[in-house]
């Protein structure tokens, strides 16, 4: 293959005429560029320019050749234009995966707004809780709800994530109000399966972590569709503000025991390393932590 980099000095040398006036354009010395166009006739075995003192003209080769090194001239110097128009505004298409609940409850609403102020952008989104090999899949930004990041991806804090327990005050008028974690071994404690140990809920008391084994007559996979049973008064979950905050705000359901439950997670945004991270993403990651932040709407009282 030819230097294409010879190729477009060549190019510019035709244009300008001169070896001197190519030698300008590029910031170089007039005895580098000529060098280079003598390095491409070599490889190329044939001479493209007839010199002079006074003038440069192309031979029969060199002009059929010209041609090619304008057109890929052209071409490379159209994509550093919109290499540039990259890093100026938000363009293209981002590509972005989400968990299931926190997607459908609150990115999915937010991208509208997001698409409302970058026009030059389109979002192809997937909901999901699998996880996603970044580089082999070709996502741009991974969202989730975790404590345990995932290796050679760089993390953003979008939101924290709050636990409440929480029941309908007409199940804590018919079994009682419990005050100390101790005192869930009395109730129908409904459980998320992939919270943790199998029937044990854990809590930051004033001397540690405390351990309480509970049991209760649910256990399932999804907090949405349990934090649906404990609104219909069947017992009570420990479930994320970011799905029942505002049946809390709204006093559909009452939280007990706040004192004791740590915030263990966090909402990330996830991308792969870049020094030069794409315009498109940042302004995602941004967006994001501005409309969450460190105090999220469904936190608020």
């Amino acid at each position: 293959m030819y230097d294409l980099n010879l190729m477009m000095i060549f190019a510019l040398v035709v244009t300008e005429q001169s070896f001197s006036g190519a030698a300008r354009k590029l910031g170089v010395s007039r005895s580098s560029v000529s060098k280079a166009v003598a390095k491409l006739e070599q490889s190329l075995g044939a001479s493209l320019l007839n010199r002079s003192t006074r003038h440069l003209s192309l031979t029969e080769v060199g002009a059929a050749f010209f041609d090619y090194c304008s057109r890929i001239s052209d071409e490379a110097n159209q994509a550093q234009k919109m290499i540039d128009s990259l890093h100026t505004r938000p363009r293209g298409v981002l590509k972005i995966a989400a968990s299931v609940a926190f997607g459908t409850l609150h990115i999915a609403p937010a991208i509208g707004e997001f698409l409302s102020l970058y026009p030059e952008l389109d979002v192809d989104m997937t909901i999901s809780d699998k996880d996603f090999d970044m580089a082999e899949e070709g996502y741009d930004v991974v969202i989730r709800v975790t404590r345990d990041l995932p290796l050679n991806v760089v993390a953003k804090k979008i939101a924290p994530i709050k636990r409440k327990l929480c029941a309908t005050a007409r199940y804590f008028s018919q079994f009682g109000v419990p005050v100390v974690p101790e005192d869930l071994i009395h109730h129908n404690c409904l459980d998320y399966i992939h919270s943790g140990d199998k029937g044990l809920w854990r809590f930051a008391g004033p001397d540690g972590e405390v351990a309480v084994p509970v049991a209760g007559r649910l256990r399932i996979n999804d907090d949405e569709a349990l934090s649906q049973v404990v609104l219909a008064g069947f017992g009570l979950a420990l479930l994320p503000t970011f799905i029942i905050g505002k049946d809390i705000q709204a006093k559909r359901l009452k939280s007990v025991l706040s004192e004791y439950i740590p915030v263990e997670q966090h909402v990330y945004a996830l991308y792969l390393p870049n020094r030069n991270l794409p315009l498109k993403i940042r302004v995602l990651i941004d967006f994001l932590a501005e409309r969450f932040g460190a105090e999220p709407s469904w936190d608020k009282e």
